[in-house]
């Protein structure tokens, strides 16, 4: 086993429980007072322990971490020991959560790791090390805590971003308003597209076994679609309606501005037909009338493209809830393009890259939203909150940290980092 595995077994080992840090200080040291709340947990939240635990446990060992002078126990489930930490405290004890909440929460902004350090202390590089051992955990199994609600429809792209200078894409994938996977890949061919695609689909099964998702909307870029066909054979594949309006204003609206807007009317009519039929029937007369009023090419092609493919458009009326357009995805990467732009995008290696990626989707995932969107839903704060409809702790660090027991994984780490 190499170092990687070895590191990821050590995480997979973790166990982070709710426990106020007076209860856990008055039960800590008396081992019959912990085995009671122990097993209440269990009671409670099974899911936060390995599937082992139905056979039982028994209490292992205890020391006193020297950074933070807190007593951990460790127990053994299955004849394996597993560290018992508490929510309170930081993963490598490198501090105590409510101390650190606030800063981490600046970076679901991205604001740069030096003024963290500025107005809450330490260096830069203490920031920046809390955050990336943030994506050591299962972004998939840390977010979505039910299993009945991992999303039978998704939307996928790519981020184009530079490491060390040269090209990088971002593979991403989205679903509920939350990033469920951010993988580097260094080329944007399908193999390398693959490679980082299937982090979501072994997160994604080690949460759900049978797992696949019903329909992908993409962009259209061909190393993409087969990139899913190839992980999901049976996944549908959407094209993303958005797209073609993208296309035809970015390369139009200024000189081709009186036809633009008429162009524009007739298509979002089309997209707003309510059948599969109606669709496929305004797209052929958009197109239709298209090569009557003799468009400019740079139009035509558009449209006579999107008529060639009204079967990838259409495909979304089969499935109710299906995405037929990317604005959920863009809206999220929106905020991974000023994430990236900020910190001028990658320098490390590629290793690096991926953490720092991972960490910054887990604290979008769920640091709290605005008040407006907290009020809206009904006091659900983030949108991992919002995906399961509960949260563990009413501190947003607290839930990610607890979400993240055994580092987001069921059962061992099937790519661990």
């Amino acid at each position: 086993m190499n170092k990687n595995k070895n590191s990821a077994a050590r995480q997979n080992r973790r166990i982070c429980l709710p426990f106020p840090q007076e209860t856990y200080n008055e039960t800590v040291s008396d081992a019959f007072q912990f085995r009671l709340h122990i097993d209440g947990m269990i009671s409670q939240c099974p899911e936060l322990f390995p599937p082992e635990i139905g056979g039982g446990w028994r209490m292992k060992d205890s020391y006193v971490s020297k950074k933070q002078g807190v007593m951990i126990r460790r127990i053994e489930i299955a004849g394996i020991a597993h560290t018992v930490r508490p929510s309170f405290v930081m993963p490598y004890m490198t501090g105590m959560t409510d101390d650190v909440e606030k800063a981490l929460f600046l970076r679901k902004f991205s604001v740069p790791f030096w003024a963290v350090a500025y107005v809450f202390g330490r260096d830069p590089m203490h920031w920046q090390r809390m955050e990336q051992s943030l994506g050591r955990n299962s972004i998939v199994g840390t977010t979505v805590r039910d299993p009945d609600r991992l999303p039978g429809h998704v939307v996928a792209d790519e981020k184009h971003t530079r490491i060390r200078g040269g090209k990088a894409y971002v593979a991403t994938t989205v679903a509920e308003e939350c990033v469920l996977g951010a993988s580097v890949a260094v080329s944007a061919g399908e193999d390398a597209l693959k490679d980082a695609y299937a982090i979501y689909k072994d997160e994604a099964l080690d949460v759900t076994p049978a797992y696949s998702p019903e329909t992908v909307n993409t962009d259209g870029w061909k190393a993409t679609m087969n990139a899913w066909k190839r992980l999901f054979p049976s996944v549908t594949l959407i094209l993303c309606f958005l797209h073609v309006f993208i296309g035809i204003r970015n390369r139009t609206k200024k000189k081709f501005g009186e036809i633009y807007d008429e162009v524009v009317e007739k298509l979002w009519d089309c997209y707003e037909a309510v059948t599969r039929a109606s669709f496929s029937q305004r797209v052929r007369r958009f197109s239709e009338w298209a090569e009557k009023v003799s468009l400019p090419s740079v139009i035509a092609d558009k449209i006579g493209k999107m008529r060639g493919n009204i079967a990838a458009f259409a495909a979304a009326y089969a499935f109710p809830g299906a995405h037929r357009t990317s604005s959920m995805l863009d809206r999220l990467m929106r905020r991974m393009d000023r994430h990236l732009f900020n910190m001028q995008y990658f320098h490390g290696f590629m290793s690096s890259a991926e953490l720092c990626i991972r960490g910054w989707a887990l604290i979008l995932n769920f640091a709290p939203s605005n008040p407006h969107t907290v009020k809206k839903y009904d006091g659900l704060q983030s949108p991992a909150e919002r995906l399961n409809g509960f949260s563990y702790h009413e501190n947003w660090l607290h839930n990610l940290l607890i979400s993240a027991s055994l580092g987001g994984f069921r059962g061992p780490p099937l790519n661990p980092l």
